[in-house]
């Protein structure tokens, strides 16, 4: 789940990297004054209980089990009762989280930031082992970030085309949906493998672990990560890449870094794309660039046209200073 917007909440369409599927179900068991009887769960978490309406009591609840994509903590259990009785619930969560445990019994115990930490930790955790598994192959990475409709799969299809002969690539493409992007790189000759999120906005340390381990990369020196196409989201997201690119179509107009300050602070190169428009849509060069500098003024600026080839073979020549024993 994203700490940012919340996409790929449980229940949502899973992450698919080939064909991959997952799902839960878990048993309640109930002790009611003396007698006791199990319920068992798939998803929902509707059960009945028949009592003695001239007396209240008290009863509790043990569960111990794990949870699938599919379960939400607090989410109400249905119990038509006529009398008052209390709920003690006990967890047990393989994922941690203080405060979650008593969420239902008392709401005022979320702990929010405790939860999106405990997220972040172990994208933080899985990140550093790609970066370690990318050294020792000796694989420049890079990670492409844009808005959608910025040029990204045209701009990093024409730097494949023009790698063809000088480096070894490979691309691994996020998309919520379809492998469009994935069947264009396949034309431009590279290995690719498509990761489709779902619901999920951003690719994450483990969809790139998955992905790695499905893609073809005897001797590969460079390896492109096209994220999912979002301005916001991906920035918190380490993938364990040696280069954060984010690309900003001209199209977009000039004030793009100074909304989406946080994805530009993090990069380490700013495309300028789509530059053969840059007339028609009334571009002003220099307060686009200006821009780029105050919201990243150590990033390196390529201004591009994928269509034209204007600045394609700066950016290239990049690339290959980057990567050790690049055959030129």
């Amino acid at each position: 789940m994203c700490k940012e917007c919340g996409c790929g909440l449980p229940g949502d369409q899973p992450v698919r990297i080939g064909d991959e599927e997952s799902g839960h179900s878990h048993a309640h068991t109930h002790a009611h004054g003396g007698h006791s009887h199990d319920h068992f769960h798939d998803h929902d978490h509707d059960h009945e209980h028949a009592h003695d309406d001239d007396h209240a009591h008290d009863h509790e609840h043990h569960h111990e089990h794990e949870h699938g994509p599919g379960f939400h903590h607090g989410e109400p259990h249905a119990q038509p009762h006529s009398h008052p009785h209390v709920h003690t619930h006990s967890h047990a969560h393989p994922h941690g989280g203080e405060g979650v445990a008593r969420a239902e019994s008392d709401p005022a115990n979320r702990r929010v930031l405790e939860v999106r930490k405990s997220i972040l930790e172990k994208n933080e955790r899985l990140a550093e082992r790609n970066r370690g598994y990318f050294q020792a192959k000796g694989l420049l990475v890079i990670n492409v970030l844009s808005s959608p409709g910025s040029g990204k799969t045209t701009f990093l299809c024409e730097t494949v085309r023009r790698l063809q002969d000088r480096l070894r690539v490979g691309v691994i493409v996020g998309d919520l949906a379809t492998d469009n992007d994935a069947r264009r790189f396949r034309m431009a000759g590279a290995p690719v493998v498509q990761v489709t999120t779902g619901t999920v906005c951003h690719l994450e340390a483990e969809m790139v672990s998955k992905a790695v381990g499905q893609l073809e990369l005897p001797q590969a020196q460079l390896l492109v990560i096209e994220n999912v196409g979002n301005l916001v989201c991906p920035a918190s997201y380490d993938l364990g890449e040696d280069l954060k690119v984010v690309l900003l179509s001209v199209t977009e107009g000039e004030d793009k870094p100074l909304k989406y300050p946080p994805i530009f602070q993090s990069a380490d190169v700013v495309v300028v794309s789509k530059t053969d428009l840059s007339e028609v849509c009334g571009y002003n060069r220099e307060l686009g660039l200006g821009n780029i500098r105050r919201a990243a003024p150590n990033a390196k600026i390529f201004e591009v046209s994928a269509k034209s080839g204007q600045g394609m073979e700066a950016w290239v020549e990049h690339l290959l200073s980057l990567t050790k024993g690049a055959a030129r």
